[in-house]
């Protein structure tokens, strides 16, 4: 069963949308409050080409965005401790942050990293859903499209096929790389860019 089909259309028609699980269903029905802070940060987003001529360093500016937005509504970026105790045996197992975290959801900003990060983000919420710490994992990362706004800004070459993009993600996740964790996907496609800001 699919359920992007609850995503309000504005959210459907700028994004490109996609869901492991039921992601949409159970965020939706489960965490209400989540789901408004995250179709609210969809609908404000707009992708800025100062964004993409100036980087941001070690954080984009995309990511900073999304983290500004949803930390006013009481998200945070969080660490777990977590470790495997058989008997008296203690081995820790720590996980890698989550960008965003809020009452079990945790969402994911990839930019303009290695594919690689994918595969981090993707074990990330399948240890944790298994830990039942989230219960749904979203990313938040960029369309193949793009690449033509890259190139004609002369940034194409920053923005290579070895980096995070939508085609990247989309064989991790459907060869079950987030395991059972219930996932949404959204990519940010050209339509969404702004020469003038």
């Amino acid at each position: 069963m699919v359920t992007l089909h609850l995503l309000p259309a504005t959210v459907r028609d700028r994004y490109e949308c996609h869901e492991w699980r039921n992601g949409a269903a159970i965020l939706r029905e489960a965490h209400p409050g989540e789901w408004q802070d995250v179709i609210d940060m969809l609908d404000h987003f707009t992708l800025r080409k100062s964004w993409i001529v100036n980087p941001g360093g070690n954080k984009s500016k995309i990511a900073k965005w999304v983290d500004h937005f949803l930390t006013a509504r009481g998200w945070v970026e969080e660490g777990f401790e977590t470790a495997i105790l058989v008997d008296q045996d203690r081995r820790d197992s720590p996980t890698h942050k989550v960008d965003c975290f809020k009452n079990s959801v945790g969402l994911e900003v990839e930019w303009n990293n290695k594919d690689p990060f994918y595969d981090r983000d993707l074990n990330n919420f399948r240890l944790l859903f298994e830990l039942r710490v989230v219960e749904v994992g979203i990313m938040f990362t960029r369309c193949d499209n793009l690449q033509d706004i890259f190139d004609d800004l002369g940034r194409g070459s920053s923005y290579g096929m070895s980096t995070t993009h939508m085609s990247k993600l989309l064989p991790k996740i459907e060869g079950g790389g987030g395991g059972g964790c219930p996932l949404l996907v959204f990519g940010i496609p050209k339509s969404l860019y702004d020469p003038h800001s």
